[in-house]
């Protein structure tokens, strides 16, 4: 049974996870090369908006356009460390999962493993309870596609208001003079292609954090099944003292790993949305970057909530 087969598909795309079927010794290199030049791409592109804030910003408007967009990319930067850093971490945590105690062997539990990693084939007489619980699948897909939008929308408007005005589509320094055509499409070229992998490393690493939670949460109601069979199976109660056990071991695991990266998150999130309502009282309500601002924001208090959604969903269980 597969576990979070959407997220790692994601964490492939963004350099991050190397597909299981690709065994063959050109292929890693392949990956790897690849898994080098996101790298570069992302890290290049906060390190010129950095340098940009250092040497050449010297107002608060400039500051405030700046710094908002820098964030996000610093932390995208901080996801894409940890989530290679955590590589082999977080293959021993999904290989857990699939062991004894956490693999689930009868056939209640293996539905709801199944309803919590959205992997269930639904047939015509599709319960109420199965529907209900495809809202938690839907969460991921919908932060995706308001990430992604954000992102789109931002580099269309700026292709309008920005590239035929011989401007950078973000405040960035950079080591060279971009007056010349030619570099000036590379220039914005490679803005663009790492604000996009930057907004792919996001819902990457956000996917990969609440889908555990997830599980989490799926382990504690496969116990809670447990418990109530004990009336009829008695020797299920070590089984249930042995799996609670395991289930809290699980949970200071994934905490140890991603606290670091979830607590970058929230005190970055909360200093976007104040510059960003700095930006906001700055800007016309009828201008597209108006709507971008607001789309931005609306990701950030997205990713806020989607933390906070599934942390509560395992302290409820």
């Amino acid at each position: 049974m597969s576990v979070l087969t959407f997220t790692f598909k994601v964490l492939t795309i963004c350099g991050c996870w190397l597909p299981n079927s690709w065994t063959s010794w050109y292929k890693r290199i392949l990956y790897d090369v690849y898994t080098i030049l996101i790298g570069l791409l992302v890290n290049t592109f906060t390190l010129s908006q950095l340098m940009d804030l250092i040497l050449s910003v010297d107002n608060a408007d400039d500051f405030a356009e700046n710094f908002y967009v820098t964030l996000a990319n610093f932390v995208a930067c901080c996801k894409m460390f940890s989530l290679l850093n955590n590589r082999n971490n977080i293959a021993m945590l999904i290989d857990t999962l699939m062991k004894k105690p956490y693999r689930p062997t009868e056939h209640d539990e293996i539905k709801i493993r199944q309803k919590f990693d959205k992997i269930v084939h639904l047939t015509k007489k599709m319960t109420k309870k199965i529907q209900k619980c495809l809202f938690y699948r839907t969460n991921t897909l919908y932060y995706a596609t308001l990430v992604e939008l954000t992102c789109a929308f931002a580099l269309v408007t700026r292709v309008f208001e920005d590239y035929r005005k011989h401007r950078l589509a973000f405040r960035a320094w950079l080591p060279f003079n971009y007056s010349s055509p030619m570099l000036f499409r590379i220039a914005y070229v490679h803005q663009s292609i790492s604000l996009t992998a930057g907004s792919v490393l996001h819902v990457a690493c956000d996917s990969l954090i609440c889908g555990l939670l997830m599980h989490i949460c799926s382990q504690l109601e496969i116990l809670e099944c447990h418990l109530k069979k004990i009336v009829d199976k008695p020797h299920f109660l070590r089984e249930c003292v042995v799996r609670h056990t395991c289930i809290f071991q699980f949970a200071l695991m994934v905490n140890e790993r991603f606290r670091l990266t979830i607590t970058i998150q929230f005190l970055v999130s909360m200093l976007v949305v104040c510059f960003n309502l700095y930006q906001l009282t700055q800007t016309s309500m009828l201008s597209a970057k108006f709507i971008q601002i607001m789309l931005y924001m609306f990701c950030m208090l997205a990713q806020i909530s989607f933390y906070c959604w599934y942390g509560n969903e395992v302290k409820l269980k």
